[in-house]
């Protein structure tokens, strides 16, 4: 008999869609499965992992949480992805489902393309890939596809010949999926979810569904056995470079950094600080933990454009200093030396 292949989901996504929400609940209903984790974190703070390392022993055992911190996954397949592949599919105690968090700016079809080498195809396959949008910030144009106002505006200016790098990945990410979730559905508009789902349409593969959720919820059967093998259907899962092309892709337009704030004293000033910092300065992405003076517990924060969560995950551990680290990410240009005085106040 041939073995059964190990099932692996890839979830892809921009920076703030949901994509760890989505992972937190698939989780907490794997219904008896143990499943493995690949978290591929953009910048040097594990934010995501630790996330994700909350949930509790019984749901996340923490030698089936691997943070990939290295940058994107898609440009370190060899280096990073395989290996740790590797040693998941080989452990005695072998997980049955493995789930792939990438980062924001990664592309899914290099990842997908992994699976098809010897050293894990004969033992895993690609279940699905699952694109998480946030329904918002496409509404709104923050993350737009070619049909936007904002893109059609360039491409009829004959002095602007290239295209959004946004508008690019998620083209890419759009092509590769089974499943695309138009999440935070409840914060949209009556009718704007059938108008971006109307928008969507054409940009995806013949037979990939369009699901709105809200915080990430649905059917986890859903989610998981789509039974896809994407690995062997490349050929109608095209990125935008070979669709026009093109080779290669890199994140020079991109750029990340983190902010040290030591402990902060004011909660409501802190929120304060990085509301106005994303607005002056255009961020795209701000995340990360806090320390807040005479506090047990450590304040999450969670930004993408202007809308800022924070709420306390968990208490401080005795063997852990007290420190605050902010991820910032955004278009190349921002400005490292007046962000982090805005935040520091």
């Amino acid at each position: 008999m041939t073995p059964q292949k190990i099932p692996a989901t890839v979830i892809t996504g921009f920076l703030g869609a949901g994509k760890t929400t989505l992972v937190r609940h698939m989780l907490e209903n794997a219904d008896g499965r143990r499943i493995a984790l690949i978290i591929n974190e953009f910048g040097d703070v594990g934010v995501d992992g630790d996330v994700l390392k909350g949930c509790g022993d019984d749901l996340c055992n923490k030698d089936d949480i691997v943070e990939l911190a290295n940058g994107c996954i898609c440009c370190t397949v060899a280096d990073d992805f395989i290996p740790t592949m590797q040693k998941l599919i080989e452990r005695d105690d072998a997980p049955d489902h493995i789930v792939i968090e990438t980062s924001g700016l990664a592309l899914p079809q290099p990842l997908v393309k992994a699976f098809s080498w010897p050293e894990i195809r004969s033992k895993v396959t690609v279940d699905g890939v699952v694109a998480v949008v946030d329904g918002p910030a496409l509404a709104e144009g923050r993350f737009a596809h070619d049909e936007h106002a904002i893109d059609a505006q360039r491409q009829a200016d004959p002095e602007l010949d290239h295209e959004s790098p946004l508008h690019e990945l998620f083209e890419d990410q759009l092509g590769c999926a089974d499943m695309i979730l138009i999440n935070k559905s409840d914060l949209l508009e009556k009718g704007a979810i059938d108008k971006l789902t109307a928008e969507l349409k054409p940009e995806i593969r013949d037979g990939a569904r369009l699901v709105p959720t809200r915080h990430g919820r649905m059917d986890v059967t859903a989610l998981l056995g789509m039974n896809s093998a994407a690995e062997d259907d490349l050929d109608t899962r095209k990125s935008h470079h070979e669709l026009h092309g093109e080779e290669d892709h890199d994140h020079d337009d991109f750029e990340t950094f983190i902010v040290e704030l030591g402990e902060a004293g004011d909660r409501d000033g802190l929120m304060g600080r990085i509301e106005t910092a994303i607005k002056q300065h255009d961020i795209l992405r701000m995340k990360g933990f806090v320390a807040l003076k005479d506090t047990p517990a450590r304040l999450l924060i969670q930004a993408v454009g202007p809308r800022v969560n924070s709420y306390f995950d968990r208490p401080w551990t005795d063997d852990e200093a007290r420190r605050s680290s902010l991820v910032v990410i955004g278009l190349k240009g921002l400005d490292e030396a007046a962000i982090s005085a805005a935040l520091q106040g």
